[in-house]
């Protein structure tokens, strides 16, 4: 790959102490490659392909399995409260702006929100192994993602704002310090009424465990699913979940604690997402003191709690650090990024009786699907219309911008619609970037999607359940179901234009995508199963691109479960569930 290597330390397996060795004057400058050079040649080195694999572990090291639950020793625990899922809010109206009244911020509320986003909502069994599934969707079910909560004094409940690491074996919170009343002010400033932070990170090391240097995509994609789950369980809850670009990522792992941690089980500072009422207007900040005050106030807090040792012993993989770096992100004056686009409303289907939080706390990834069951036509496209921005559409305000992952489908059983592979444009006005990529003369052949109103172009007819397969690493689930999709975005074209910073985006876009795919399956009493082990260059030219053009960040397929009788189902916390 050039710039990386592999290598096996002997330290210890704690995650506090001394990190890397810091360059003497000036050598950084000298040694340090262009973080858009590593981007590029990250992406191409961790490559799936028919004749290799990415670099991973030759094999997996049971003994050092990373525990999937970080605890802090010596904080305050706070217990939440476990609010069952029922009627109410419906899954189909909750998704707009309006359809649900705005609930208090206080103990109860917040207990649901993460109850409904990265709690555990069931347990598996197999003879005397067992392990925890969880709201959030995660690759291989290793769980890199990490969240926080810092909010204000709440009504109550706290009586001084606080910084909070939600503990989801336990489903509660773990608060780690105090905030200054100064300090609170600065946070809300240019916020309208009530609103509260959340503050999100990843663990490398437990996804490089298993995948090696593929890991830092997988943790990527994992953040993308808790973006997704986030928005939707605050949609539930009437509020609205914007994502706030503006701090850098020093001041994020300040701010959530982490930024004293070293070592192979170091979190990553990733993004801060406000939180607030859905009516509530647009945020002004207005950033008083300069990042590297904010990282300063943010250490001088007094932090209390240890994190846990996940694993004994370790291998590092030079390429994720080396991406992190080059993919953080400095403080910058645009809070979030604005939409270029408004896309025309779809119809969805008439509301339901079915409840937002029944779907979101029964989702689960399948492992394998009936190849005899197909979906009709509507559902297909009321799931493809689900990912799409616009008027009205209160969760995909998570991410912000215009839409920049698109959707290659192979379709293989879906009535009323003929076998093949399509390419849905979640923004059209990429249609002659992906005409001029495919090098197709003259116009995309548009497929009529009445009633909805979607941008789906045939790319090709015919039976793709083997190539479906072969794509998706051979594995059976990407052809048996109704459909697989691959989510592409112009790699090359976002860095030009954003910088590095935008890989880790277009990741997070793909696996919110991705995770609102989920979740219609789920409403349409289908299944479906994130798929990030694929082979990128032969996805590219199974739809014809060729050396340039879009990339695949990753793929999903949607089906009817199978169930595997030998697996136990247990409750996530108790006989409640």
């Amino acid at each position: 790959m050039g710039f990386f290597s592999r290598r096996r330390p002997a330290g210890s397996s704690g995650t506090e102490g001394s990190g890397p060795t810091p360059p003497k004057d000036g050598e950084h400058a000298r040694q340090a490659p262009d973080p858009l050079a590593v981007v590029r040649a990250y992406h191409v080195g961790t490559h799936h392909d028919f004749q290799r694999y990415a670099a991973g572990p030759l094999d997996l090291d049971w003994k050092t399995q990373p525990d999937p639950f970080r605890r802090f020793a010596g904080a305050e625990l706070v217990p939440l409260e476990r609010v069952e899922p029922g009627p109410e809010p419906r899954f189909e109206p909750a998704y707009h702006h309006g359809a649900v009244p705005a609930r208090a911020f206080d103990r109860s509320s917040i207990s649901q929100l993460f109850y409904d986003s990265f709690a555990i909502s069931a347990w598996k069994q197999y003879g005397e192994a067992r392990w925890a599934l969880r709201c959030n969707p995660s690759s291989g079910n290793l769980h890199p993602t990490e969240a926080y909560l810092i909010a204000p004094p709440l009504d109550g409940w706290r009586s001084t704002g606080f910084v909070a690491h939600y503990a989801s074996d336990v489903h509660a919170l773990e608060v780690r310090a105090e905030l200054p009343e100064e300090l609170v002010r600065e946070l809300t400033r240019g916020f309208t009424g009530p609103v509260a932070f959340v503050g999100l990170t990843s663990i490398a090391w437990r996804e490089a465990w298993k995948y090696g240097e593929r890991a830092f995509r997988y943790c990527q994609l994992d953040l993308g699913h808790a973006l997704g789950a986030l928005a939707v369980a605050a949609a539930g809850l009437g509020w609205r979940a914007r994502r706030i670009d503006a701090l850098s990522s020093d001041e994020v792992a300040a701010l959530c604690g982490v930024d004293a941690q070293r070592g192979p089980e170091r979190e990553e500072p990733e993004t801060w997402v406000a939180l607030q009422p859905a009516d509530a207007p647009e945020p002004e900040l207005a950033l008083g003191a300069d990042s590297n005050e904010w990282v300063r106030r943010a250490r001088a807090l007094a932090w209390r709690g240890r994190p846990n040792d996940l694993s004994s012993a370790h291998v590092d993989w030079d390429a994720l650090e080396a991406i992190a770096i080059a993919t953080r992100k400095p403080r910058t004056l645009a809070s979030t990024t604005p939409s270029r686009l408004e896309l025309r409303e779809a119809r969805d289907r008439e509301p339901d009786a079915l409840g937002l939080r029944q779907v979101v706390r029964r989702r689960r990834s399948a492992t394998g699907f009936d190849p005899t069951r197909g979906l009709a036509r509507e559902g297909f496209l009321q799931t493809l219309s689900r990912t799409l921005a616009g008027r009205g559409r209160l969760v995909t305000e998570v991410v912000p911008g215009a839409p920049r992952i698109d959707l290659v489908c192979f379709v293989h059983r879906v009535a009323g619609l003929d076998s093949g592979i399509y390419l849905l444009l979640r923004d059209p006005a990429r249609r002659e970037s992906w005409r001029h990529a495919l090098g197709v003369e003259g116009e995309l052949e548009t497929v009529d999607t009445a009633p909805f109103d979607l941008a789906l172009v045939r790319l090709r007819a015919g039976d793709v359940r083997a190539t479906a397969r072969s794509l998706a690493c051979h594995q059976e689930i990407a052809s048996d179901g109704c459909f697989s999709v691959a989510a592409f975005a112009d790699l090359e074209s976002e860095l030009g234009a954003h910088g590095p910073r935008v890989y880790r985006e277009l990741h997070w876009e793909a696996g919110f995508v991705v995770h609102l795919l989920y979740l219609e399956a789920e409403a349409l009493g289908l299944s479906g199963t994130g798929i990030g082990c694929y082979f990128d260059q032969p996805t590219r030219g199974s739809v014809g691109l060729g050396a340039r053009g879009p990339v695949c960040l990753y793929q999903f397929a949607c089906g009817a479960r199978v169930d595997d009788p030998r697996l136990t189902t247990l409750a996530g916390y108790g006989s409640e569930d």
